[in-house]
């Protein structure tokens, strides 16, 4: 999902592996904390569903994910269609960088996996960017084993284009379709997956106590200044840099109100 690359270089000192694109997470730069931990927050709550099992994630990013996930699965593939993207997460996170991660350069809309080979999939903040993502979860569900699992998580149409249709162009240049929890869930039943979760993510206390200081929303706050070019005012970099896992709530009721939907569902069987 879109997030702001700020005018004021905080992070001169520590540039990521990897260019900022304006769309794509990367870790330890304070001027992507919030959007670090946003996902973050994700992956820690599937990591037990990830437990001792052959997982694959369907649009690696950054790398950090998978990374996260290979700490507590038997095996981790991550498949990433852009070359310089997976080399970066081949060095940082794949055994000849000391980490457990295999990587593989792929088209999603044609996983390069025998039927019936997976364990789980995870896909996070991924389906958005594809041009057939009906094929995509199609082949989500040929690759799962009977029983097992999908987790796929993307931006609420709702709250990140409130008053877009599911047909309208995206206002994010990186974006095919968005959509909203009834959009995402019948994609999945069509590919014969069966949901059995839809949660939404959410600001806890402490982060709607961070949006009260920013006018009613740090991520505004951001993204105003990302479209300004202006640098970032020491109580908002504070903020920022402050903003944990734990001050996302990930949750069942009011879905339709969250700032990202996070479905799971199993293939049956």
């Amino acid at each position: 999902m879109t997030h702001p690359v700020a005018g004021g270089d905080l992070d001169a000192a520590h540039r990521p592996g990897l260019p900022l694109t304006g769309e794509r997470t990367v870790p330890d730069l304070v001027i992507e904390n919030y959007w670090f931990r946003r996902h973050e927050a994700v992956y820690l709550a599937l990591a037990a569903d990830c437990r001792d099992a052959t997982v694959l994630e369907a649009g690696v990013g950054e790398g950090y994910g998978a990374a996260l996930l290979a700490g507590v699965a038997r095996h981790v593939v991550g498949l990433e269609l852009d070359a310089p993207t997976a080399a970066h997460v081949a060095r940082r996170y794949g055994p000849t960088g000391g980490g457990a991660v295999a990587v593989a350069r792929a088209d999603l809309q044609a996983l390069p996996l025998t039927d019936a080979s997976a364990d789980v999939i995870v896909t996070l903040q991924v389906i958005e960017h594809l041009g057939d993502q009906a094929g995509f979860l199609r082949e989500c569900a040929r690759v799962l084993r009977p029983g097992g699992r999908l987790h796929c998580s993307t931006p609420n149409r709702l709250t990140f284009s409130p008053g877009n249709a599911l047909d309208d162009r995206p206002l994010n240049p990186f974006h095919t379709y968005e959509l909203a929890a009834s959009d995402l869930v019948a994609l999945v039943a069509d590919a014969g997956l069966e949901v059995t979760a839809m949660r939404g993510l959410h600001h806890g206390a402490a982060l709607r106590a961070r949006d009260a200081r920013h006018d009613g929303s740090i991520i505004e706050a951001q993204v105003a200044l990302a479209l300004s070019g202006a640098d970032w005012p020491a109580a908002l970099a504070e903020d920022v840099a402050a903003v944990t896992t734990d001050e996302f709530d990930l949750r069942s009721d009011d879905v339709d109100a969250s700032l990202d939907l996070v479905l799971s569902a199993v293939r049956p069987g």
